[in-house]
């Protein structure tokens, strides 16, 4: 859902000219991703009992710095495929522990900054025409819809006011949409957990500082995360983490382009910090730019708020991270996911006039909303059949 007038305003603004700022649409842009954020960092820190210090930590420092040189609100997310897996492996298996997801998170980094650093990842993404791009943003963005009406489901009431107010105010430049359904959200949380509530306002303020964790991962730890974690992964990465953001932060931001090899290298650098500190696998997903622009943000000042909070979180109220998660309602994350979604998906909305191509993406768009992976190999077999004349529509 664009906001009337952003993407002017962004494409009057030069490389030089382009700036960070902090105003209050910034602040509201920056917790635009908290939807795809917060269930896979409290799944990680619930279910694989994982450090919250080392998970939020990575994930501060990383957007701190991807705020400040790409100035756009470039994204950092966990990885989704990769997380799933990790979650829901570890729930039902001792195999998956926190040592074989920073084993992955290392192996993920070393991957993408080979690729990145050799120019593969940019020659790779080449072969990806444009029609199969489209395709895999607008699949992903029907996702993020979906999922976000399942979450929202949870609680049609507080979904239904959420949303209606949201979008009432989603264009409203002096009451920032996002301020007030996180308000509304934490009061929701505060009436229907008290729990939670009661442990937040018992909770102590405790200093702690990064550790080096890699010693703790053995050759069994990183073997499983490179087998079970990181390969499955890799298909969904340069899908929608290197080429489709690639593609979505050139259209909003036309004069401030980014490259394959700039996003690859930034990934793998990014995994590589994060994994030495207790970090999870990270990347830079299309869906978390939808949905910072969504909310406001224009440069990468929603980045650097974003992850000062989650900094200052984990500095000093790591203990009370898992109370805080549980405080924020399922169906208001909901909200937020769906209207991601909303603005993803709007994004892909330029079809080409050609018909066969129109009906790549549309075939492309399908397979991407349950694998982005698989999504690469139909699109590119679809586009490979409508250049040879087979496709007949």
């Amino acid at each position: 859902m664009n906001i009337p007038g952003s993407d002017k305003i962004l494409l009057k603004q030069s490389p030089l000219e382009l700036r960070n700022s902090f105003d209050r649409m910034e602040w509201a842009g920056a917790f635009g991703d908290l939807g795809t954020l917060i269930p896979f960092v409290a799944g990680y820190i619930g279910i694989l009992k994982m450090d919250p210090f080392g998970v939020l930590f990575a994930f501060g420092i990383s957007m701190v710095v991807c705020g400040a040189y790409y100035k756009t609100p470039f994204p950092v997310q966990p990885m989704k495929a990769l997380g799933a897996v990790a979650i829901t492996q570890a729930a039902q298996t001792a195999v998956i522990t926190p040592a074989a997801v920073y084993g992955a998170s290392l192996a993920t980094g070393l991957f993408w900054l080979l690729l990145g650093l050799t120019g593969t990842a940019s020659r790779v993404a080449k072969i990806i025409s444009r029609p199969v791009v489209l395709g895999i943003i607008l699949g992903l963005g029907m996702s993020f819809m979906i999922e976000g009406v399942k979450m929202m489901a949870t609680h049609w009431v507080i979904a239904a006011v959420g949303l209606l107010g949201t979008i009432l105010l989603i264009t409203n430049r002096s009451i920032p949409a996002m301020f007030l359904l996180m308000l509304f959200g934490v009061i929701c949380g505060v009436i229907m957990n008290p729990d939670a509530t009661r442990e937040l306002a018992t909770a102590s303020i405790v200093m702690r500082s990064p550790k080096f964790v890699l010693l703790d991962v053995t050759w069994n730890d990183f073997v499983i995360g490179v087998v079970f974690l990181a390969l499955p992964q890799l298909p969904l990465t340069l899908g929608n983490a290197v080429i489709a953001i690639r593609e979505e932060n050139n259209r909003l931001f036309p004069n401030h382009p980014v490259t394959d090899k700039g996003v690859a290298t930034s990934t793998g650098i990014m995994n590589i910090a994060g994994s030495a500190i207790g970090g999870v696998p990270m990347c830079h997903g299309a869906g978390g730019m939808a949905g910072h622009v969504a909310f406001g943000a224009k440069t990468g000042g929603a980045l650097i708020i974003l992850g000062t909070l989650l900094l200052v979180l984990a500095v000093f109220f790591s203990s009370s991270i898992d109370a805080l998660f549980r405080l924020f309602p399922k169906a208001v994350l909901g909200v937020i996911l769906f209207l991601t979604g909303t603005q993803l998906a709007l994004g892909s909305s330029e079809f080409s006039k050609e018909k066969k191509e129109r009906f790549v993406t549309l075939i492309t768009a399908a397979f991407a909303m349950w694998n982005v992976g698989v999504a690469f190999l139909v699109g590119i077999a679809g586009c490979y059949i409508a250049k040879r004349g087979w496709l007949k529509l």
